[in-house]
């Protein structure tokens, strides 16, 4: 028998969030193997050398066998028979529609919230600099955009994003908009849609959900159930 795979990660990254969340529901086991970045454990020659010559997270480690990327990893392992279909489908037309939505994301959604979140929170927390009120506003235009995108097309006329029951995009997504919350920006006064749709990934994806936002969580100050 093989031995689980190795998971580097850092639940302050959100696809770390993401693949400990589908892990956990793929009753997938797996060795803990957690990287500070905020000590900059991933900055090292070593890490680079022997864990991921990117020098980031998350990634795994699976019989000698090295890879880095949340989404490569994701497939990696759906092709090992490791994610269970109703996550993430084998049957092309189904899979493609996810697929549609990661590829999308990546560039519009993730890409926006996360730097959002660099220029409120990460980078003064790091610099000690404010960001000016234009700054603040250009990313937040950006962000709202791509969440505007979410509300009235991903969400129209359905439960989850890609469909009627939860899959990965719904995981990788949620995780993305809930970084945001540590940058002081709530979501669901603004998104009826979305603010909906997170409880049902909440509800669908717990306890996991809230053990992977645990820190997010306390930093914002708002619980799973905070009212608006």
């Amino acid at each position: 028998m093989s031995a689980p795979i190795r998971y580097y990660y850092d639940l302050m990254s959100q696809p770390s969030r993401a693949l400990f969340i589908i892990f956990r529901l793929s009753n997938m086991p797996f060795e803990d193997c957690v990287v500070a970045l905020r000590n900059g454990e991933h900055l090292t020659e070593d890490f680079k050398k022997e864990i991921n010559r990117f020098q980031r997270v998350p990634c795994i480690h699976d019989n000698g066998y090295k890879l880095a990327e949340s989404v490569a990893i994701l497939r990696y392992l759906s092709a090992k028979g490791k994610i269970p279909e109703h996550l993430y489908p084998k049957y092309f037309v189904d899979q493609s529609r996810v697929d549609e939505f990661l590829e999308w994301q990546h560039m519009s959604l993730r890409l926006t919230c996360a730097m959002y979140f660099r220029t409120v929170w990460l980078e003064p927390l790091l610099t000690g600099r404010t960001p000016t009120e234009a700054k603040i506003e250009t990313f937040r235009m950006h962000m709202e955009r791509n969440l505007d995108v979410v509300e009235e097309v991903w969400l129209e006329g359905k439960d989850f994003l890609t469909g009627s029951h939860l899959t990965v995009a719904d995981i990788f997504a949620a995780c993305e908009i809930e970084q945001t919350r540590m940058a002081d920006y709530d979501v669901r006064i603004k998104y009826p849609k979305i603010r909906a749709w997170l409880k049902r990934v909440r509800q669908s994806c717990n306890p996991y959900y809230d053990v992977a936002h645990e820190f997010v969580y306390k930093i914002s100050g708002t619980g799973p159930q905070a009212k608006l």
